[in-house]
């Protein structure tokens, strides 16, 4: 059975997309970026407050999945500046110590919105 999870973007019909999916016990969600509730980019400037952000929305999708923060198995993180490797590091270790799911960190040329510094995908398993 498959359940697709909305953020509410409106670009997710024009381009077909969905925040997340469930595919059994399986929750894939896409690039999260820190997009703040008035929709535009989340502590701009700040690599740390952005991971956070972007994992509180991660979070969010999850529980609407019927799962949680501890049944992440991977995490991608995609950074635009190399600097901010370990402040993000550690905003994701804030979350995720005790998990510690398998995870990779990118340095890439950009991302959509010059003003994300960071974006994430995750990955879970829920437990039977």
């Amino acid at each position: 059975m498959r359940k697709n999870i909305s953020s509410a973007s409106p670009f997710e019909p024009i381009i077909g997309f969905s925040r997340a999916v469930r595919i059994g016990n399986r929750v894939l969600i896409g690039g999260t970026a820190p997009i703040g509730e008035d929709g535009k980019a989340f502590a701009v400037g700040d690599a740390a407050a952005q991971t956070r952000r972007s994992i509180e929305i991660a979070r969010i999708a999850l529980e609407e999945a019927g799962a949680s923060l501890a049944d992440v198995v991977r995490t991608r993180i995609f950074l635009t500046r190399r600097m901010d490797w370990e402040e993000v590091g550690r905003a994701h270790g804030e979350a995720f110590g005790e998990i510690r799911p398998a995870s990779t960190m990118v340095v890439t040329a950009g991302l959509i919105d010059p003003d994300w510094l960071v974006e994430i995908e995750f990955e879970a398993v829920i437990s039977e």
